[in-house]
Parts: C-alpha cells; structure tokens; sequence
C-alpha cells in the first residue's frame, strides 16, 4: 500500500511540474511536454488535473473581468465619443501627410541626385587612390619595355627590381600586377640570356680585334720611344757630348727604359690631342660595354661568380688560341707580327678590364696569364727563330721582340724572359752571321784576282784609303799611276770585319744593356768570325787545287797589312762601344794570330808548292847512268828548273825577307835531298863514272844558282850549305879519295864529315861492273880487275865501318 501511495505521490508531482512548464513554456516549444504525457500511463489523470487547472483559471480571469468591467465600460464609452474626433484627425492627417508627400518629392529628387553625386565623388575619390598606386606601376612597365626595346638592359634590370620591391606591393591586387608579377622572372631570365649572349659576342670581337689593339699599342709604344729617344738626344746634344763618327752610322747604345704607359691609363692607348694622327686606343676599336653591362645585370642577378668564371674561362681558352703559332710563322717577319700582336691585343684587353672594372679579373689572374703568356711564347719563339736562317730577319725579329716587351712592359707585366731569351737567340744571330760572312769571304776571296791594286788618280787612291786603313809614306811620295802592295781582298775583308761589327752591335740595341756588356760580346763575336770564318776561309784560299805561288806570295801580302790593321778594328770597336780599348778585363781582339797563322799557312803552302814544282821537274830527268863519259853542261831539265826558281824567287822580292829566305832555302835543301834520292833510287841499279859526272855538272849548276844570291838576305855561302852533303858525297867519288874518307871519319875536321858511310856503300856498290862475270874477256883487263878490287876491298871496309859504328 505504501508502495501505491508512493507512486501516486511521484505522478501527481510530475503532472503538476508538466502543468507549470505548459504554464511558462510558449507554444512552439509545448509539442515535447505534451509527448512526455501521452508517453506516460497516467493521461487520462492528466486530462482531469488540466480540466481542474482550466477551470481554476477561468474563476480567476471572471473574477478579474467582472472587477474591471466598469472600468472597461467606461472607455468603451469614451472611446466611441473619441471616434468622430480622431475621424476628422485621420482626415487631417490624410490631407497633411498628402501635401507632404507632394513637397518631399523635389526634396527626394534632389536627394537621390546629391546620392548619386557622393557616390560618384567617392568613386572618383577612390578611382584616384587606386590610380595613384598604379599609375607608378604602369609608368614603370612602360619605362621597363622602352628600356628592353632601346636594349638598355642594365637600367631595365634596375627598374624590374624596382618595379617589383616598390610599385607592385603598393598597386594592390589587381590582374595586370598579377601578370605583371609573373612576367618578372622571365623578363630577368631574358636579360641575362641577352646580357650573355652580348658578352659572347663581344668575346668573339676582342678575339678578332686583338691584331688590330695589338698593332695599335705597338704603334704607340713606338712613338713613345722615339719622342724618348729624340729627347735623350736633344739632353746629350745640349750637355755637349759628342758622339764619334764611327757611332753615328750606327743607333744609339742605350736606350731610355721608360714605360710608355702608366697603370692609371687603364690599358688604354691614349695619344695626345695636340698630334695630328692620333692612335686610337683600345677602347675606340673595341665597345667594352657588353662586358660591363653583363657584369653588372649578374651582379644585380646574384650570380657574379657565374659570370666571372665564365669570363675567365672563356679569356683562358682565347689565351692558349692566341698563345698557339701558325706552323709557318718562321717564314715572314708579318707571321711573327701578326702573332706578337694577338698577344699585345689580348693582354692590352685585360689590362683594360682590370683597372676598368671591380673584380672581374684580378692581378693574380692576370699573372697567371701571363706567365703562361710567357712560357709558350718563349718556347715558340725559340722553336721557330731555330728554322731561321736569315741574319736580317733575325735582326728584325729581335726588333719586334724588344718593341713587343717595351709595349707590355708598359703595362706593368715583367718582361725579363724575354730579353734573357734575346740574349740567347744571340748566339744563334752569331752563328747565322758567320755563316753568311763565310760566304761574302769565300765569295771576295773566289773573285780576287790576287795582284797589286793599281791606283791611276789621287780620289782612287783615296777611296781606297777610306775602305782600309793603309799608311805608306814611301808609296805616298811615287807618281800617279802607281800601285799598292795589296790586293783587292783586302780592303774588302776590312770593310766585311766592320760591317760583321756594325751587325753584331745592332743586334745589342735596346737589349737594356751596359757599353761594357755590349763591347764585350762584340769582340767575342768578332774573335769567332777572326779565328774560325775567317780562318777557314783563307786556310780554304789557300790549301784549293791549282793555286799558284803568286797567288801564295799575295796572300802572305795581304794577312800582312791585315795584320798590321787589326788595332784600327780595335780603336773601332772601342769608337762605337765608348769603351776604351785599355779597359779592365776587356777582350783582346785575335785577328794579329789568325792572321800570323793563314800568313804561316800560306808559307807551308809556298814551301810544299815549290818542292812539288821541283820533283816536277826531277821527274822530267833522263840519266843514262851507265853513260862512260858525262857531258859539259847541265841538264836540260835542270836548267827548266833553275831558271823557274830564277823567276819564282823574283816574285819573292815583296815578301818579308825571312819568308823568301826560307823558301829559298826550303826549295834548295829539298832540290838537293831529291837529286841525292834520285842517285841512290833501287831502279839505278848501276852508276857508271860517266854519270857522275854529268850528276856533278849538274850540282855544279845548282851551286852556281845557290851563289848567286837568287833571294837577298844570306850571309856569305849560306845558301851552298843546302848542296853541302851531295857535293862531299860527289867528291869522294870523283877524286876516289877513299883513304882520306876512311882515315879521317869521325873526326870533326874530316874533309867528308857530311858522308854517310852507308849512303856511300849503296852508291859504291852501285858502281860494281855486274857484266864482269859474264864477259869471260874483261876479266883479262888488268885495269878493270884492279879497279874492281879496289870496290871490293873500299866496300868491305864501309861494312866494317858501318858494323863498328852500328857496334
């Protein structure tokens, strides 16, 4: 029972809590607490509370009426007694409301129109603004395409920049700024690829202008050396300093080291603007914009490093192109030009980018160029100059490289390789010189006619005089026509010796060295010309098949008065060096001893052409040694011969009288040693009595010539000495003196003392009559078998001589 009341409790307060939320709760929302009766089990309770609750509120709301219901009586009443009054007040209002609305509509119009024109100054306003903004944008892409169609990529590099971080941030968010925005990066991609390609192009013109800047700088090095020049000799003109005649033909020494450029020139040729041909320098042959645009346009890009090592590799490849020598260049003087001036071009360029822009190249770059410059060039021009052999093209060539080194040398590059290197090529200037002086020599020496000069007037004689230092005060004193003691070899050698010399000191210009360097290397070079071409030349004159001994006798002539001029060829050298002869550890000219040995040369020759003129002429000798009776004169071919020693000896008159003393002597001791061999030959196998006479008469003739004095100079009989074996050897034999002979022999008093006993035995026994044995009648003859006998016993005693000497 507890448990129904409980329950009964429990409904009646959930129905009197649903009956409050009815209460309180608007009627959109009843819909869920109605659910919740329906869903119960109680609703027909609910209906009767509701029904109970209805009714209550009903009793309240009647209790309410009937307490107001006076009240509202009342008001119905007035309000009906209002409702005429507020009838006319509607019709007022009407009225007044009608003339209202017909008023406001002008107002209303005007209004609307003052709306419209605000709304439109607000537009206009705001128009305005925004164009404020974008006009700066458009202004600036229009600058930025007028700047890519005049290609003036750089300002247009710039204005994109300043397009993007200023004008387009401030434009706002419209589509061309989007378009704007996204045409940006391709416009940047597109100036640099322009901006390369025009560094590409402007490569490939440096790499066909760098003849053209070379030439030019070259040029103008040229001139600044001359004005240096010219200058250093208006100084020396107005100190008083003369320069002797000698050194005037040729340039001057040394020579003013000054750089024709300064650094601050930036590599460019500049020329003053008073001269009338001015030198275009390099930045009027070649438009370094390109390089300096692109720098630029990479630098602004971010990728300078990119555009530097692709300049400096670009520059390295033209290098080694430059660097690399036409196959051919050794040819023409224009070959090495052209490449010295490729070279001067190239670095001329980067010497001008260096100072002209701010590390695009640096100088450790440019060394490094350089000194691979340095190595390929030296090495080419060592390769090359070896092909030469041409004195002048070398002498030219040497020219070009000492004005190629002054031209960079201006620049700031070292250039002391390349005089090294000259100094080297020297050498071989020496040897081509020597070459070339071998031929004038032999060609001189092939057309001399080998006789005295005649001279027919004093301005021949003169002439002469000036070609060859020859003083002769005798000679000077005869009458025109007269003649000199030289040939014409002579004053053609001297003047090939100075001109060898004018040679090897142009080839020492401008090498930037000191008088004493260049007196030095002139006299050694000089001294190889006198001991080796020289030399060889004469010892070639006079050594050649068919040389006669006038030709002989004019050569030892000639090396005499060349020798005696060797001291002029010294004042010479001093004349054009100004270094004084008497210098310490200053080279000695060698011409005094080639000279001396071609003169000695040529006396050997002189002495073995004669002796082989007379074993010519022994060979022409026809003795019947077997003859019984010689004859009363002498040979015939003896006389020949004495006679064309008569002749050869005259022609000896103007030689020094040692040498004709000596040959004189040379020809009679050979003539003698020959006559000697000829008796004692192994084809004579007999020698009658009779021969030796005829062989006596004709040592008698020799003796005769030996006497009478053929070359002047000898003391008394000295001559005769030359016959003195043969004639004892004669003696002994004619005047059969054998007992004096072998009674006095090796005694210093012996009248035979010049008697070799073996020379005496072969003779003897050749005087043994070897038919004897056959002819069974002579051995009858008394007298021929006591002449025999005593042969016999004379020849045992030589054999016992010989055998006791020999002892």
């Amino acid at each position: 029972m507890n448990r129904s009341t409980m329950a009964s409790a429990e409904t009646a307060a959930e129905h009197e809590r649903i009956l409050r939320e009815i209460e309180s709760t608007d009627t959109n929302c009843i819909g869920p607490t109605l659910r919740s009766v329906y869903d119960g089990q109680e609703h027909g309770l609910f209906m009767d509370k509701l029904e109970g609750r209805i009714r209550n509120h009903d009793r309240e709301i009647e209790k309410m009426c009937n307490h107001h219901f006076q009240g509202f009586v009342d008001s119905i009443t007035e309000l009906l007694k209002v409702r005429g009054e507020a009838q006319k007040l509607k019709c007022q209002v009407t009225e007044t409301n009608q003339k209202l609305q017909n008023d406001g509509k002008e107002l209303l119009t005007s209004m609307d129109e003052l709306r419209q024109c605000r709304l439109q100054q607000r537009n206009i306003a705001t128009t305005i603004d925004k164009l404020t903004h974008c006009l700066p944008v458009l202004e600036m892409y229009s600058k930025l395409q007028e700047q890519m169609r005049a290609k003036r990529y750089y300002p247009a590099l710039r204005t994109l920049e300043q397009l993007e971080e200023s004008c387009l941030p401030q434009a706002g968010s419209y589509r061309f700024c989007g378009i704007m925005s996204e045409n940006i990066p391709r416009l940047r991609t597109h100036i640099r690829d322009v901006s390369m390609s025009d560094l590409k192009d402007f490569l490939e013109s440096i790499r066909k202008h760098s003849d053209k800047i070379g030439e030019t700088a070259m040029k103008q090095a040229q001139v600044q050396i001359a004005r240096d020049n010219a200058v250093t000799s208006q100084q020396r003109s107005a100190s008083g300093r003369r320069i002797r005649k000698e050194a005037c033909s040729g340039t001057e020494v040394d020579r003013t080291g000054s750089n024709p450029f300064s650094e601050k020139d930036s590599g460019i040729l500049d020329v003053e603007d008073e001269e009338k041909d001015e030198i275009p320098g390099a930045q009027d042959l070649v438009d370094f914009s390109p390089v300096y645009r692109c720098l630029h346009i990479y630098t602004v890009l971010g990728a300078r490093d990119t555009f530097e090592n692709y300049y400096r590799k670009q520059r390295r490849k033209q290098a080694r192109l430059v660097l690399q020598p036409h196959s051919n260049m050794h040819e023409t003087l224009e070959g090495y030009r052209r490449y010295f001036n490729q070279i001067v071009g190239f670095f001329v360029v980067e010497d001008h980018i260096l100072h002209t822009t701010q590390g695009l190249v640096n100088r450790a770059y440019v060394e490094e160029l350089w000194e691979l410059a340095l190595s390929k060039t030296i090495a080419a021009l060592r390769t090359h100059s070896s092909y030469c052999t041409d004195p002048d093209l070398i002498l030219d060539l040497k020219n070009l490289i000492v004005l190629f080194a002054d031209t960079l040398q201006g620049y700031g590059f070292p250039v002391n390789q390349l005089f090294d290197m000259l100094l080297e090529m020297r050498d071989q200037y020496g040897e081509i010189l020597l070459k070339k002086w071998n031929q004038s020599f032999r060609q001189i020496l092939d057309q001399d006619n080998y006789s005295p000069i005649p001279v027919a007037s004093p301005e021949e004689y003169q002439r002469i005089a000036g070609q060859f230092p020859f003083q002769d005060p005798e000679l000077d004193k005869m009458p025109f026509p007269k003649k000199l003691p030289f040939s014409e070899f002579v004053p053609k050698v001297y003047s090939q010796l100075k001109e060898f010399i004018y040679a090897c000191l142009k080839y020492s210009e401008d090498l930037h060295l000191s008088s004493t360097e260049i007196d030095d290397m002139i006299r050694k070079s000089t001294n190889l010309l006198l001991t080796r071409t020289l030399s060889h030349c004469l010892q070639y004159a006079i050594k050649k098949k068919n040389v006669g001994l006038a030709e002989l006798v004019q050569i030892i002539i000639n090396t005499t008065h060349l020798e005696q001029s060797c001291h002029y060829l010294e004042e010479f050298i001093s004349n054009i060096t100004n270094v004084p002869p008497d210098t310490i550890n200053a080279t000695k000219l060698y011409g005094t001893s080639t000279f001396k040995d071609a003169r000695h040369a040529a006396e050997e020759e002189i002495y073995t052409n004669l002796n082989q003129k007379i074993d010519q002429f022994l060979q022409l000798a026809d003795y019947d040694w077997t003859a019984a009776q010689g004859g009363a004169q002498a040979s015939d071919y003896l006389s020949d011969l004495i006679a064309f020693l008569c002749s050869t000896f005259a022609v000896f008159t103007h030689l020094p009288g040692k040498v004709a003393q000596t040959a004189c002597m040379s020809a009679c001791k050979h003539l003698s040693t020959s006559l000697l061999q000829l008796l004692l030959e192994g084809d004579v196998r007999q020698v009658s009595m009779g021969a030796l006479q005829q062989f006596n008469v004709d040592v008698k003739e020799c003796e005769r010539f030996a006497r009478a004095g053929p070359v002047p100079g000898f003391q008394g009989d000295t001559l005769l000495l030359a016959f003195i074996d043969l004639r004892q050897l004669l003696d002994l034999f004619t005047q059969w003196d054998w007992s004096t002979y072998l009674a006095d022999y090796g005694r210093p008093t012996c009248k035979y003392l010049r008697v070799n006993p073996q020379t005496a035995l072969t003779l003897l026994e050749k005087m043994k009559d070897t038919s004897r044995k056959n002819n069974m009648f002579a051995q009858f003859r008394k007298n021929e078998r006591d002449k025999q006998k005593l042969i016999d016993t004379v020849v045992k005693q030589l054999r016992n001589l010989i055998a006791t000497n020999q002892a």
